[in-house]
């Protein structure tokens, strides 16, 4: 299970929240079968949702990333519950690449850099909430932190990392966000920015073993961190069998019965975890006639 850890500054003008996931990411790999390049592209964005929902209030609310643009990945979509829970998917899980300038894997190359970042917080009203802000970079961690300043006006630091070991299995990953509430002052400020600074990449550290805690008190260093919660969010697709029937029914019944009169079993498969669902034409058509009812 992965491990995220939250803790606050003694003044309560610093909120700070480290996840290791490692765990997450390599479920991810495994599910989507990732080239290098899009393990860290998608395990970013999906470090990202696990992090911002589980600062989710309500027990049925959600958040849905998702990334919009230019590069070959094509679509990203993570989705996390209230309880850090996460599920992601993309349209192009392979995709080769050489590396960047830095000598790292080219994430923003992969995503691209023309394009948006759409933010989609479900928590039971009659609309979602819906935040759509234009690409910084495509490396992701800018993005989320350019969400939270142009959204919520909330001044934001994140840091998402994904080590990939040459067997393509995922060596480390993991992601923190730092906010700063609106009392926060200038010496706040400056010791928040000095220990940012001071960091290595949290990929880095968490593959040397450092903790999600202590991580935290890296980052809080000089404002008296003190704990706030610990959770053990884990890659979990919440799809079945009564969901995939309205899937279908949503298609409509025209278009329902022109699939039976095939008379081939229709095969269904889950986006984010893989697992197929089969419907027989006989049950086609029961959900055409179903669909045929709601349109009335």
């Amino acid at each position: 299970m992965a491990n995220l850890y939250r803790a606050i500054s003694a003044d309560g003008s610093a909120f700070v929240a480290v996840l290791d996931a490692k765990d997450i990411v390599s479920d991810t790999e495994k599910i989507h079968k990732t080239s290098a390049v899009i393990t860290a592209a998608l395990g970013r964005l999906t470090i990202a949702a696990s992090l911002m929902g589980y600062m989710l209030k309500g027990d049925d609310d959600s958040i849905t990333l998702r990334i919009d643009a230019d590069g070959p990945s094509g679509q990203l979509v993570a989705v996390a519950d209230s309880r850090g829970n996460v599920k992601s998917c993309v349209n192009n899980p392979v995709v080769e690449l050489p590396l960047n300038s830095l000598g790292k894997l080219d994430v923003s190359g992969a995503v691209g850099k023309n394009g948006t970042l759409s933010v989609v917080k479900d928590m039971g009203l009659r609309e979602p909430y819906v935040g759509v802000i234009p690409l910084v970079s495509g490396e992701i961690a800018e993005d989320i932190a350019s969400y939270y300043a142009t959204s919520e006006q909330i001044p934001t630091v994140c840091a998402l990392g994904v080590l990939v070991d040459t067997d393509l299995s995922v060596k480390s990953a993991g992601g923190f966000l730092v906010q700063l509430l609106p009392f926060a002052d200038e010496k706040c400020i400056d010791q928040i920015e000095k220990n940012v600074a001071a960091m290595r990449p949290v990929s880095t550290l968490l593959s040397e073993g450092v903790s999600p805690q202590e991580i935290a008190n890296m980052l809080l260093d000089g404002l008296e961190p003190n704990e706030l919660d610990t959770a053990s969010p884990t890659y979990k697709c919440d799809c079945n069998r009564q969901r995939t029937e309205k899937v279908l029914i949503s298609v409509g019944k025209d278009e329902l019965n022109s699939i039976a009169a095939e008379g081939k079993n229709t095969e269904v498969c889950c986006h984010f975890c893989g697992k197929k669902y089969l419907f027989t034409p006989d049950e086609i058509i029961a959900l055409a006639n179903s669909a045929s009812s709601e349109e009335e």
